[in-house]
């Protein structure tokens, strides 16, 4: 079997002794994988280039977090690769959704070799597409997203995200976008698309919302106000989204947004709606 394993330096649990240990590991189970170090989004490409001239069906690990994950996942060829996840990032939601609870736990799936169809999102700007995992957040979110700084990730972790957040709240965008599915249109604030269950880490923001199945469970914030996004921050982080009567829920298969606001998917900004988004059934096998 021809196994590839993107390793990400500056990933939030990023360590060569580990990353070797690993290497090792897979040697003595008789697997050899080649070594993929990517530092940016940028680095990517041109490894996912060289696999896919070189093998038709690559087991490809991604030793890193959710948004190295989602520039592998931007530059595979769909139908291909079988695909595996190692919890090494600041933020491991992916392999939370899985079921993944550490790097042995990985090893081990991966080793036992089961896996399931899965299918990824599709958001689709003006001049460019991006393909997503777990969730498309348009709004608040997005901002949110958009404002961390890097060095505030590398040292504060999840914690710059809340000094981001906090950044915003003094500099409240009251502006609204409309969603429109084939069945209904809302005006809304914010927009979480989600395309699995997780937020941010552990917290399940949509409980109906399956990572296997091609459709989206998406989550609109229809109210305006600071004081809504602190209600539905604490239901959220206790567990009780689903008693959050701000949210309006909608499935489909696909949507559009219409009207300027800032996007992020899997964790990473991407840029401002107008935005289509759908799924894309079958992209790839997962190890699960």
């Amino acid at each position: 079997m021809n196994v590839f394993l993107f390793v990400n330096p500056l990933s939030g649990r990023y360590d060569p002794g580990r990353i070797a240990s690993i290497v090792n590991g897979f040697k003595g189970y008789g697997l050899q994988p080649t070594l993929c170090e990517v530092r940016t989004p940028r680095d990517v490409p041109a490894y996912c280039h060289t696999i896919h001239a070189a093998v038709d069906t690559p087991l490809v690990i991604i030793a890193a977090g959710d948004g190295t994950v989602n520039a592998v996942i931007n530059n595979l060829l769909p139908g291909r690769a079988t695909v595996a996840v190692l919890p090494l990032g600041t933020s491991n939601v992916l392999a939370a959704e899985i079921g993944i609870c550490s790097v042995e736990d990985g090893i081990k799936r991966i080793i036992a070799g089961r896996t399931r169809s899965l299918p990824v999102g599709l958001l689709e700007l003006e001049n460019v597409s991006h393909r997503f995992l777990l969730m498309a957040g348009i709004g608040i979110d997005g901002a949110v997203v958009r404002d961390v700084r890097p060095f505030a990730k590398r040292h504060l972790k999840q914690g710059a995200y809340a000094l981001s957040a906090g950044h915003g709240a003094l500099n409240w965008d009251h502006t609204l976008i409309t969603l429109c599915t084939p069945e209904k249109s809302l005006t809304c604030h914010s927009v979480v698309v989600c395309a699995a269950s997780r937020y941010g880490g552990n917290f399940i923001l949509a409980p109906e919302c399956d990572l296997f199945s091609p459709v989206f469970t998406i989550v609109c914030v229809q109210n305006v106000r600071r004081r809504d996004y602190l209600r539905l921050a604490i239901n959220l982080f206790s567990g009780r989204v689903d008693t959050n009567h701000d949210l309006f829920r909608i499935q489909a298969r696909e949507a559009e947004i219409l009207g300027r606001k800032p996007i992020q998917i899997d964790g990473d900004f991407v840029g401002y709606s107008p935005a289509r988004l759908r799924m894309v059934a079958d992209f790839a096998h997962i190890i699960v």
